[in-house]
């Protein structure tokens, strides 16, 4: 049986594994799942329709799974899903998805989400990622594994934090920030290459050296357009994933609106949106 504190309250519809551990005051609602070996300090809020995986700790005071901050939620049912071994510390925010963004926000595994962060409602964050205290992350943003963002940072609806990204401290975040770039300023700027990230992910020292020589090409030459760089960097290392990676989401991001790739989302949504009006109104 679990471990479960009196003072809990514990809806009958949630289903807590036998080793998980429930501390003094938090209130767990219906239609969540609790996995194995995660613990609840105390004072934490689990709303409801939210699945975490084992071995999670909770700080005291974070809020889990509730509504959306979303002006179009209509109380439509939407979930979150947080996977294995996060620490969620003091005061943390994670928010349920909308309809519009799928339904879902998603956290992976071994993170870790400091104090009074946000994560707003169908925001996707992946694997080995740091976010330090009170970053804000707006909906449907997206931030790939072993990425860092640094205290009190902003990041933009639908914005991405590309794989091994660094996100400089109070940075205000309005486009896709580029795998394996250290960012900063307001609005933030690629700065220089995540070295840090990429040795402690186990990228080889000669992929690094080729991700350097990327940047300096991408950022600090200005003989050239954006496009025919990409194209020199796909032929000159086109074994190397990680420079890639890079193009990739360079160009994604070019295609999409405001710099930001997943904002084509929001602005297929707004069509649909505007075809459904057109058809109620033609009837």
């Amino acid at each position: 049986m679990p471990t479960i504190h009196p003072t809990a309250i514990i809806d009958p519809g949630s289903q807590i594994a036998d080793t998980a551990q429930i501390g003094p005051y938090c209130v767990i609602g219906p239609d969540v799942v609790i996995g194995e070996h995660t613990v609840l300090q105390d004072h934490v809020s689990i709303a409801k329709l939210t699945t975490i995986g084992e071995g999670n700790t909770f700080y005291p005071y974070s809020v889990i799974g509730t509504d959306p901050q979303d002006l179009k939620f209509r109380g439509e049912r939407s979930t979150c899903i947080i996977g294995d071994h996060n620490i969620i510390r003091e005061h943390v925010t994670i928010h349920r998805g909308t309809a519009n963004g799928g339904g879902v926000t998603t956290i992976g595994s071994r993170n870790m989400v400091m104090v009074a962060a946000h994560i707003a409602h169908d925001c996707m964050l992946e694997d080995d990622i740091i976010i330090a205290n009170q970053v804000m992350l707006a909906g449907h943003v997206r931030v790939e594994c072993g990425a860092n963002i640094g205290g009190g940072a902003g990041l933009h609806h639908f914005a991405t934090v590309g794989t091994c990204a660094f996100v400089g401290g109070l940075a205000r975040i309005s486009k896709d920030v580029p795998p394996f770039m250290i960012v900063e300023g307001n609005p933030a700027e690629v700065r220089a290459v995540n070295t840090i990230a990429m040795n402690r992910h186990g990228y080889s020292p000669e992929h690094i050296d080729a991700i350097k020589q990327a940047f300096k090409l991408l950022f600090r030459e200005n003989d050239a357009p954006m496009a025919e760089k990409l194209a020199e960097l796909r032929r000159r290392f086109d074994d190397v994933p990680a420079v890639n990676k890079l193009c990739h989401s360079l160009s994604a991001s070019a295609s999409g609106v405001y710099g930001r790739s997943r904002e084509i989302d929001r602005a297929d949504d707004k069509w649909k949106h505007r075809e459904s009006v057109s058809a109620v109104s033609a009837q």
